[in-house]
């Protein structure tokens, strides 16, 4: 049977690729830390590093978001598994500088194509929210766990980007679950735009900020923790390591309440809350202060975010608008270390929270006005007929189906007879 005649891929693979796309991303304070202790770098230059990184994620997901059917997920993954593997190995493997940083883009543009082929595909499945809250368990669960073990293997900045590089090893075994190139027939055309265009852009452009405004936090988190509330490294992992235990019980709150909640409160609270976190988070001047704001944040994070997956994926099944938004949230995580380096130096880490939690606000209304209409109209469904004759199935097995082909659908016409022909017809038919 043919890839693209096979049924849609099971979870497990999708979840394995959510967690080696979003590994890096997860890891980015201890990665921007020890690049700060460890390299000749500055902490601003630091956190560029941490920039290149997400930017070449950011770059993998706007370049795929419309040619993930015509390649095929199951390249596509491997290609970009590949590139973080080689990637963050080669970063972690040597302390030139300029191998580090490109040993880092080419490592980010991996992770953004894992990711973005991991969205393609949750998008597709029969409940997205469920897939995506299983992905968000297990890049949280293996985060937390490498913010455990991190600090007692030893310093040094190459241990975050081998830990990044065999989680990508790890998931390749996944990629044989996943579906190859569609084979097109002679009438498959291109899809068009996503439907919902002005809803879909009003969710990139808010995903943009959502993400650059916590990520501007995560990505000096481990400053605010050693350098304001004067934690050691050994206390900053266990802290973030409970935070991210934390989000563990918000996803899987958040998957077992489903859809009961709708889309707009879980996205429009959740915001708001996520903004007063990083306000708390950021004024901290003590262990009390500082593991509260993280733990209560990284709760709220993951299940917002498991939200505004679902959302993008019942603006557009196909996944279009599920790839670009999170392109545009790669984006938003790209400027978030830099942006939180700038603020920081400006206005203290105080005056940075506040910031931040202010642009948070600003967004949560659009988002949640985009929640309210998705789930008052949900994606209209392309008609479509395959293009190929279906091959008869094992007993048991799924149906296969052809490449979809698009069909315009065109009005009935009723053809009227003048009364002289209407009669002869009769005529004929009478003596027949």
């Amino acid at each position: 049977m043919s890839d693209n005649a096979s049924a849609p891929p099971a979870s497990w693979p999708l979840v394995a690729l959510f967690t080696a796309g979003y590994v890096a991303s997860y890891l980015l304070p201890t990665v921007v830390g020890r690049l700060d202790a460890h390299l000749p770098l500055s902490p601003a230059q630091a956190g560029l590093v941490g920039t290149a990184l997400l930017l070449g994620s950011a770059t993998a997901g706007f370049t795929l978001a419309s040619r993930i059917p015509r390649h095929g997920p199951r390249p596509l993954a491997r290609l970009g598994l590949l590139l973080a593997a080689l990637g963050y190995g080669t970063a972690a493997s040597t302390t030139v500088l300029p191998l580090v940083v490109a040993g880092v883009v080419v490592g980010g543009f991996g992770s953004g194509t894992a990711t973005a082929v991991a969205a393609a595909g949750i998008a597709g499945q029969r409940d997205p929210h469920r897939t995506s809250s299983l992905g968000l368990l297990s890049v949280s669960a293996t985060a937390g766990a490498l913010y455990l073990a991190l600090p007692r293997l030893g310093g040094g900045h190459a241990l975050p980007f081998a830990a990044i590089a065999l989680v990508a090893a790890l998931a390749w075994p996944a990629t044989g679950r996943l579906g190859g190139p569609t084979r097109p027939g002679p009438s498959v055309r291109g899809t068009g735009r996503p439907p919902h265009p002005r809803a879909g852009a009003v969710l990139t452009g808010c995903l943009l900020f959502w993400s650059l405004s916590q990520e501007a936090l995560w990505g000096v988190s481990g400053r605010i923790g050693a350098e304001q509330a004067g934690l050691p490294e050994a206390t900053l992992g266990v802290v973030f390591a409970v935070a991210l235990g934390a989000g563990l019980l918000g996803v899987t709150a958040a998957s077992a309440f489903g859809a009961r909640l709708g889309r707009a409160v879980p996205v429009g609270a959740g915001t708001a809350a996520i903004a007063g976190c990083i306000v708390l988070t950021s004024a901290a001047d003590g262990l009390a202060g500082f593991a509260t704001g993280e733990i209560l944040w990284n709760a709220v994070y993951p299940v917002v975010l498991s939200y505004v997956i679902g959302l993008a994926a019942a603006l557009d099944p196909r996944g279009r608008w599920a790839v670009l938004a999170g392109a545009a949230s790669s984006l938003g995580t790209a400027c978030g270390p830099v942006t939180g380096s700038l603020l920081a130096e400006a206005f203290g880490f105080p005056g940075m929270g506040l910031v931040l939690g202010a642009l948070l606000l600003t967004v949560a209304g659009p988002l949640t006005a985009v929640a309210l209409r998705a789930g008052a109209r949900p994606a209209a469904a392309e008609p479509v007929l395959r293009g190929d004759t279906p091959a008869a199935s094992p007993a048991g097995g799924p149906e296969p189906t052809g490449a979809p082909v698009r069909v315009r659908r065109t009005p009935r016409r009723i053809l009227l007879l003048p009364p002289a022909s209407a009669r002869t017809r009769r005529e004929t038919e009478d003596s027949l």
